[in-house]
C-alpha cells in the first residue's frame, strides 16, 4: 500500500526536514506541501491524503481549524507536528495517531510512519477516526475558534477579522462574508464555517444566514408576517428561527 502524504507547516525549514526524511520511505508518496491553513483545507478536500503531517500552531488558521473545516470522510491518519512542550502535548496525545515534537529526528519520524502503516489497515480505521473526532471535540475551547477568516483573492490571501463581520450568507458551495468594508467570497460551506465561529458571538438565523450578534439593532415583523433582523446600518435579514429565541440570545449575550 502506498501512503499518499501531505505536509502542512508554516515554517519552510520544518517542511524541508519532513520532506527530506519522508523521501527515504519507499511506500510513501508526497502529494504536496502547504504553508498555511486555507491551502491545507483545499488540498485535503481535493486530494483526500492517507496521511497528513500537520503543524498545530499556524497563524490565523490552526491545525485544529484545518481538521474541523474538512469533511470527516477526507480524514484518515493525522500526525501532529508541534513546538509545544511535553506538558501541553499531553492534552491531545491520547487522541492523536502520533505527534512529532520539534526538532524531531529521523528515527522519531520513522516511528510515526510505522504507526501510520499499522493504523491505516482497514480494521484499525474506525477506532482511529473515532479518536480523531473525540480530540476535536475536547480541544474546542473558546481559543479554538477562528479570530480571522482567510479569503483567497487571486494569488493573494487576505484575512478578515471575525469581529468585522456583519453577516454571512450561503451561495451553493461558497459563502459570502459581508463587512462594512465590502463583501468577500469564500470557498467553504456555511455549516463548515459556522463550526469555526465563536457561538457566543454568532447566530444562525436561517438555513442560509449567520449573523454577528453585535451587529443586530433590533427585531421586527414584516407586513408579510416574516420575522426580520435589523442590522445597525438598517439592512434587513429574514430569519426562520423564532423571535423569542433570538431575543433571548440578544438579551443575555
Amino acid at each position: 500500500m502506498t501512503m499518499r502524504t501531505l505536509i502542512v507547516d508554516d515554517e519552510a525549514l520544518a517542511r524541508n526536514r519532513l520532506r527530506k526524511f519522508l523521501a527515504q520511505e519507499p511506500d510513501l508518496e508526497i502529494l504536496g506541501e502547504c504553508a498555511d491553513g486555507p491551502d491545507a483545507i483545499r488540498m485535503i478536500r481535493e486530494q483526500g491524503p492517507d496521511l497528513i503531517f500537520l503543524d498545530v500552531q499556524m497563524p490565523e488558521v490552526s491545525g485544529f481549524d484545518v481538521l474541523r473545516a474538512v469533511p470527516a470522510s477526507r480524514l484518515r491518519a493525522v500526525v501532529f507536528v508541534t513546538a509545544f512542550d511535553r506538558h501541553a502535548v499531553e492534552a491531545f496525545e491520547v487522541h492523536a495517531l502520533d505527534y512529532l515534537l520539534k526538532p524531531f529526528t529521523r528515527d522519531r519520524l520513522q516511528q510515526a510512519v510505522a504507526r501510520a502503516r499499522k493504523h491505516l489497515q482497514p480494521q484499525e480505521m474506525t477506532a482511529l477516526h473515532e479518536q480523531l473526532q473525540e480530540m476535536l471535540k475536547s480541544s474546542k475551547g473558546d481559543s479554538a475558534y477562528r479570530t480571522r477568516i482567510a479569503v483567497r483573492n487571486g494569488t493573494q490571501t487576505v484575512f478578515v477579522r471575525v469581529t468585522d463581520v456583519d453577516y454571512i450568507e450561503s451561495a451553493a458551495n461558497y459563502v459570502v462574508v459581508h463587512t462594512q468594508a465590502g463583501n468577500h467570497v469564500v470557498r467553504e460551506t456555511l455549516t463548515s464555517l459556522e463550526s469555526c465561529l465563536p457561538p457566543r458571538s454568532f447566530l444562525r438565523i436561517s438555513r442560509s444566514t449567520i449573523v454577528n450578534l453585535a451587529r443586530i439593532k433590533g427585531l421586527q415583523t414584516s407586513p408579510g408576517g416574516e420575522y426580520v433582523v435589523v442590522l445597525q446600518d438598517n439592512r434587513q435579514l429574514v430569519m426562520t428561527r423564532g423571535m423569542r429565541e433570538v431575543q433571548e440570545r440578544l438579551e443575555y449575550e
